[in-house]
């Protein structure tokens, strides 16, 4: 029993330490993003403007400038089930679990779909990519649609609200 129970030991003290670790990585990323804005709140009312919804997942909040970099703070950068809508005042992804990140109209600048981004890679085109300004950072938005045609759907009504006034 001696001769196993000194290896068991180790492991789960080599397990330990590396959580500790990435943890710590963690509390770090969050340290160096404070100067990052609180997320816009949602109107009350935005739900009577709803234009398309879509059930799916949040994937990740990055800088445009820097796609690998995942934003820790707010929880940006923890995935989570959650539900897209396009309103015409904005876009809302009602996230689980985590608070929602509002997209005010104003802030919007693009829509695309994309394959990946940091974490999460998936068909070609199988993500719905924001690109909007969290106060004076640029930084995309990633969310997975639960089928294709709601992912057209979300994308099209999006992108009509970056192209309209």
């Amino acid at each position: 029993m001696s001769d196993k129970l000194l290896p068991t030991l180790l492991a789960i003290l080599i397990v330990v330490v590396l959580f500790a670790l990435v943890w710590w990585g963690w509390r770090g990323r969050i340290r160096r993003q404070s100067d990052v804005p609180q997320l816009p709140q949602a109107p009350v009312d935005l739900l009577d403007r709803l234009v398309t919804r879509a059930d799916g997942m949040y994937v990740v909040t990055t800088y445009t400038a820097q796609p690998l970099e995942r934003i820790a703070i707010h929880g940006l950068g923890v995935r989570s089930n959650a539900e897209a809508i396009v309103a015409e005042d904005g876009v809302l992804i009602n996230r689980q679990g985590a608070q929602d990140v509002y997209i005010p109209r104003e802030q919007l600048r693009s829509v695309a779909t994309a394959s990946g981004m940091v974490g999460k890679f998936v068909e070609r085109d199988g993500l719905v990519v924001f690109t909007w300004e969290l106060g004076d950072t640029v930084v995309d938005t990633g969310f997975r649609a639960r089928n294709g045609e709601e992912s057209r759907e979300l994308e099209n009504a999006a992108s009509a609200l970056v192209s309209t006034p």
